[in-house]
């Protein structure tokens, strides 16, 4: 059975919305990431091993910062830190982004029938360049992304927030995501999930 068959029939039921993570979910775009993020701490003489980067995934920026500065003993200031990973980001790796093509054909083909957000632990600016890269920029009626809520995935207030504003409850909400910590989100805001990774 193809991804998307399977895909397609794990996510039938009672849903109304389905919530979609956006790197490693919608877009494969995490190669990316991990360059941008090593490539900053090797500017400051740190070697990073970008494992970490996908141990931590769906976390807000500053938060990966945080336990890079906690793990390597170093000081890394948050905000200057996560600014130069987005701009070369942009700059210079933005070309290693590709649509996650089953689960990007899955969202568009639930368009007009679900109710369709994408929410993801990046800044707005960078969902909404990914999203453009690969071609569905005009699809999700509504993005959530990382500095909106109050708190970002694990917790559950990214999905909660997109429920609200959609106007569906949580448990008909289905989410599609691919780390550790967007499950632990879904979960604690009372919704079902899957897990793109394990398909």
């Amino acid at each position: 059975m193809d991804k998307l068959r399977a895909l397609t029939e794990l996510s039938a039921g009672p849903y109304d919305a389905f919530l979609y993570d956006c790197d490693g979910t919608l877009a494969d775009s995490m190669p990316g990431h991990k360059r941008s993020y090593v490539q900053v701490a090797a500017n400051s003489g740190l070697d990073l091993d970008d494992r970490i980067i996908d141990e931590l995934a769906g976390m807000p920026i500053p938060v990966v910062i945080g336990e890079i500065n906690r793990r390597y003993n170093t000081n890394f200031d948050p905000v200057r830190f996560a600014e130069e990973k987005e701009r070369l980001f942009f700059a210079e790796h933005i070309e290693l982004v590709k649509p996650i093509d089953f689960v990007v054909e899955h969202l568009k083909a639930h368009r007009g029938t679900k109710r369709l957000a994408v929410v993801s632990g990046s800044a707005r600016r960078s969902v909404e360049k990914t999203l453009s890269v690969i071609g569905i920029a005009d699809l999700p009626e509504l993005l959530v992304c990382a500095g909106e809520t109050p708190r970002g995935k694990p917790h559950p207030d990214p999905f909660l927030a997109a429920a609200a504003q959609l106007g569906v409850a949580p448990e008909r909400c289905l989410v599609f995501e691919d780390g550790d910590f967007g499950v632990q989100a879904a979960e604690a805001a009372g919704m079902k999930w899957i897990r793109i990774d394990k398909l």
